[in-house]
């Protein structure tokens, strides 16, 4: 996609700030989130016998993915082209990337939803995790390297998906209930390139990459424990979140699939962007995140046992309290960056200039 971005990136002026580039890019991807979910709240809209999500929908949400990705992808280029590359920068791109991970998962899942000829909530959460384990896998190996790959899975996934939104709304969900091959379905094709790229190519690439760096005596960490200390709040995040799914005495994945996708992508969000500040400023990651205590408390609160609608309630304020803590260490962190980088996170003029 490089030289198609390379021209791209002529169109803008140069006095625009790559950081707005980037955040346009990300409000994009919320702004799909939140349209699917006014008509698809319960992921139920493409399956037979309900009333669909209208074609001008999908080909809006086409749109606007394809031009999200492509900001995401031009403004790196725009900052080495106004000379304006900063470690603000870096950490605005890949930690809102962190979180647009859920909105861009729990958005595609609106083309087969659930039901009979889709895929359950349980697998797409599932399907989430690989997809959040691969995104934090590449920054597990800048971590111990000093260097980010970027695989090409994630261009081809982008692409093919703003095509199928496309598609959608030309050929209709009902499409997608016939088989792709024999009796192989379009949702086992999506589940299948879901895991396909993260196991063919993420996983072997950051590997390999990382046993490269031991061989040439290049890691930045000597020690296993070191090493994989970044796995440890994910695979938690992971353990507690499932617990809650399979203990819930309301089944709250069934009755809550969007929220609870949401709480958990947050949290990952979270934990990615933490990693991020310390790869990038060669500190040590934190054991743990301290957003997994309250998760902790209540999935022991659930498997005690509650009514429904105070399950529900937990849900809800647990996803609020997420939200306002992510955001509120993204706003301290940019500051704190910003201040000491004497620069202005949406502008290429200096704070003395004025």
């Amino acid at each position: 996609m490089h030289p198609f971005w390379n021209t791209i990136v002529k169109v803008f002026p140069t006095w625009l700030a790559p950081n707005l580039i980037t955040f346009s890019g990300f409000l994009l991807v919320v702004f799909n989130f939140l349209l699917m979910a006014y008509f698809d709240p319960d992921f139920y809209a493409s399956a037979p016998g309900h009333k669909h999500v209208p074609d001008w929908v999908w080909i809006v949400v086409g749109i606007l993915n394809f031009v999200a990705y492509t900001l995401d992808g031009v403004d790196g280029k725009q900052a080495r082209r106004t000379n304006s590359s900063t470690p603000l920068g870096e950490l605005f791109d890949h930690g809102l990337d962190s979180w647009s991970c859920v909105y861009f998962v729990v958005t595609v899942y609106s083309i087969f939803g659930r039901g009979s000829t889709g895929v359950s909530v349980f697998v797409l959460y599932l399907l989430l995790w690989v997809v959040l384990f691969s995104f934090i896998l590449s920054h597990w190996e800048k971590y111990n390297t000093g260097i980010l790959f970027l695989p090409w899975g994630y261009d081809i996934s982008q692409v093919t998906i703003s095509f199928v939104y496309i598609v959608t709304a030309v050929v209709g969900v009902e499409a997608w209930y016939e088989p792709f091959l024999f009796n192989f379905l379009y949702r086992d094709l999506f589940t299948t390139m879901i895991i396909g790229c993260a196991l063919c190519v993420t996983l072997p690439m950051s590997l390999l990459n990382f046993f490269r760096s031991y061989k040439n005596n290049t890691l930045k960490h000597n020690s296993v424990y070191e090493a994989v200390v970044p796995f440890f709040s994910p695979c938690l995040l992971f353990i507690l979140s499932t617990a809650w799914i399979l203990w819930s005495p309301s089944d709250i994945l069934e009755i809550h699939p969007r929220i609870f996708y949401f709480m958990v992508g947050t949290a990952f969000a979270n934990i990615t962007c933490q990693l991020i500040v310390c790869q990038m400023s060669s500190t040590r990651c934190p054991t743990l995140n301290w957003l997994l205590v309250p998760l902790f408390l209540v999935v022991l609160v659930v498997n005690l046992g509650v009514s429904s609608y105070i399950e529900s309630i937990i849900l809800y304020t647990l996803t609020t309290a997420f939200t306002l803590a992510h955001i509120h260490y993204g706003v301290r962190v940019v500051k704190q960056l910003s201040s000491h980088f004497q620069i202005y996170p949406f502008s290429l003029r200096k704070p003395n200039s004025d």
